[in-house]
């Protein structure tokens, strides 16, 4: 039903009334295979028993019938034969004072002698029915009989009418022979309302000691018969469902022998998966179960061992790299301190002698980088990283990082805009790990951002906070934003590594968002720049299920497309659509994403861990024109100072430490 059809929502509601009370037991029959087996077990095994309920009862109900109609077949025969014999013997039923000129009375009198004379022979096993032969195609009497029997005549009460069917009526009149059917006896209302009986009635055309035709009928009770095969349909009954109960009591148990050494596995599975490793399954008998027991407790001792080795050999490769990292410290600050002099006094030394006296101290400062991060590295994987939350503001940490910045930023012909800082931003996060994140990202952004402006976005909804910085320079080809994350990884493997940071910092930066329990997320397009999203729960150990600000940032060609599609179909102007274009700087966001504006709604679909989407450059080449046109004169740009100031451009790149 749709959404908008009346009664949809009502029918919602009443579906999911009823299916609450329902998903404990679908959750037990899902996760409880002994269950599924026994009620299975007890589906099928009733399902034959009905049927061979079903069939056993058909073939008794068969072979009663055929000898109750057999018997009663014989009997109305030879009560035919006496009726006709005493009508062709009329004194044997009148008697001697009967005179021709009473016709009517001796008649008469004989139908209700021959009627008597008939069922007293039978006692109760049958009754007896008289009925005139009419001139109507029913067989029902209309006027007076042929005969002159002014009556029917019927023993024991039977209402002779309605104990005869009409179409067995009909074929007695208009055929000769026997002809019998099943019907109900019943009775004339001075019986004491005796209720119907079933019965089998056997019906002949005869004629009376007038020779005038009349229907003479037996009735045969089959209240026998019927309480026969009541009593067989209650036996099977009673014994089908004392089957079915003895089934599933055996499918019960045995299920149970199978199920319980399984449990018991899954269990053990379990406490191996929290860590248990010296858990081990207990192993009964030589059976398929004990076999089983056997194959997992080796499994697991197997596993365990494995286990054991790649701890010991990963707790090796901590302890190296932190001795390393520590061991280096000496020897580094002696050689600090000897490249101090000789950069403190390279104004004596020729040009050759002073570049590389600032070289090297360039390369000792990336040193001592690479060891700090190696270091913090080496935390994050022996689990040994603190977390110090406290509530802060996120809006003086982005002012921090963008003072640190800052220099960096006027070098590259960059401006760093903040949006949405005009209302606190507050969370329950580690100061220091936030801004070192902060800072890898501003300053990747600004060193990739090809001299056009970087834009940091805070937001603030519902129980996470979110910082999201964009930069508008060579971005992310296909596949790059989830490998981005990755130790040591470069978008350009061709790049030198002494350009740049140490290439740990987004790894870093990574690993102080799942401290907080936070996503660090990427997003980019060739071309078209690329945006890193910092979402942190507003409390601490409060899981995030959305994030205020939106990981495919507004300005992006797929979004500009849909708004330009939604815009020409409204007839709206282009240029109220667009923002500003500032020379070759990337287009200025609308005013709707500027400072002030109100905060982005949480996004829905939002994932954890990288949660990183690329969007391919567009095909069309007319798309996306004036950035192609910017990224020219950036190009140009760059190359105009890369000529004329290679040296200051070196010191410059060694303050923007912890690129990608």
């Amino acid at each position: 039903m749709a959404d908008g059809a009346p009664g949809g929502p009502v029918l919602r509601l009443f579906v999911r009334l009823v299916r609450r009370p329902l998903l404990p037991a679908v959750r037990l029959w899902r996760r409880n295979i002994q269950l599924r087996v026994v009620a299975a077990t007890l589906l099928m095994s009733l399902a034959v028993v009905l049927a061979l309920g079903f069939v056993v009862i058909a073939q008794v109900s068969k072979g009663l019938l055929d000898a109750k109609e057999e018997a009663a077949q014989s009997q109305a025969a030879g009560g035919f034969a006496v009726a006709q014999e005493k009508a062709n013997t009329p004194s044997a039923v009148d008697g001697p004072d009967a005179t021709d000129n009473k016709v009517g009375r001796d008649a008469s009198t004989w139908m209700n002698s021959l009627v008597k004379q008939l069922a007293s022979g039978g006692q109760t096993a049958f009754e007896v029915v008289a009925l005139g032969a009419g001139p109507d195609a029913g067989g029902q009497p209309s006027g007076p009989f042929v005969s002159g029997v002014k009556g029917a005549r019927a023993s024991g009460n039977v209402d002779p009418t309605a104990s005869v069917p009409a179409a067995l009526r009909r074929d007695v009149n208009h055929a000769t022979g026997t002809f019998k059917t099943f019907s109900q006896i019943r009775y004339t209302a001075g019986s004491g309302d005796k209720a119907p009986e079933p019965a089998l009635v056997v019906g002949k055309r005869l004629t009376d000691i007038n020779g005038d035709p009349y229907d003479l009928y037996y009735l045969f009770p089959l209240t026998q018969e019927e309480e026969s095969l009541n009593l067989i349909k209650v036996t099977i009954a009673t014994a089908g469902v004392f089957v079915v109960v003895l089934l599933g009591a055996i499918a019960w148990l045995v299920v149970r022998q199978v199920v319980t050494p399984v449990r018991m596995a899954a269990g053990i599975a379990e406490r191996l998966s929290a860590g248990r490793l010296q858990e081990r399954m207990k192993v009964t008998g030589e059976d398929d179960i004990a076999r089983l027991g056997e194959a997992f407790n080796k499994m697991a001792q197997n596993l365990q061992l494995k286990i054991q080795q790649l701890e010991d050999l990963s707790r090796m490769q901590r302890r190296f790299v932190s001795d390393v990292s520590h061991e280096l410290r000496t020897p580094l600050t002696t050689v600090r301190m000897a490249a101090d002099v000789i950069h403190d006094a390279r104004v004596d030394f020729d040009p050759i002698t002073a570049r590389s006296a600032e070289l090297l101290a360039g390369q000792l400062d990336r040193f001592e980088s690479l060891l700090a991060d190696l270091l913090e590295i080496s935390r994050f994987d022996a689990g040994a990283a603190a977390l110090e939350a406290e509530p802060i503001d996120l809006r003086d940490v982005v002012r921090r990082v963008i003072d640190g910045a800052e220099p960096l930023a006027e070098h590259k012909g960059t401006r760093i805009r903040v949006l949405g800082d005009t209302q606190p931003v507050i969370a329950e996060a580690d100061s220091r790990r936030v801004e070192r994140v902060l800072r890898n990202l501003v300053v990747n952004a600004v060193e990739h951002g090809e001299g056009r402006d970087v834009v940091v976005r805070l937001a603030s909804a519902g129980g996470a906070v979110a910082v999201a910085v964009r930069d508008y320079g060579v971005g992310l080809k296909p596949g790059e934003a989830t490998r981005v994350f990755n130790r040591f990884w470069r978008a350009d493997p061709a790049r030198a590594r002494t350009t740049g940071g140490t290439g740990l910092g987004l790894s870093i930066a990574v690993e102080d968002a799942r401290l907080h329990g936070g996503w660090l997320q990427a997003w980019g397009e060739p071309g078209g720049g690329s945006q890193f999203r910092l979402t942190l729960p507003r409390t601490a150990d409060e899981p995030l299920r959305g994030s205020p600000i939106p990981l495919e940032p507004e300005d992006s060609r797929s979004n500009r497309a849909r708004a330009a599609a939604e815009a020409a179909g409204a007839q709206a102007s282009p240029k109220a659509q667009q923002g500003p274009v500032r020379g070759d700087r990337s287009p200025i966001p609308p005013r709707s994403a500027v400072a002030g504006a109100l905060p982005v709604p949480a996004d829905p679909t939002a994932l954890p861990g990288s949660g990183a989407r690329v969007v391919a450059r567009p095909a069309d080449p007319d798309q996306g024109a004036d950035q192609a046109a910017a990224d020219r004169a950036a190009a140009d740009r760059v190359a105009a100072e890369r000529a004329a100031g290679a040296e200051q451009s070196a010191a410059a790149r060694e303050d923007g430490a912890g690129g990608r």
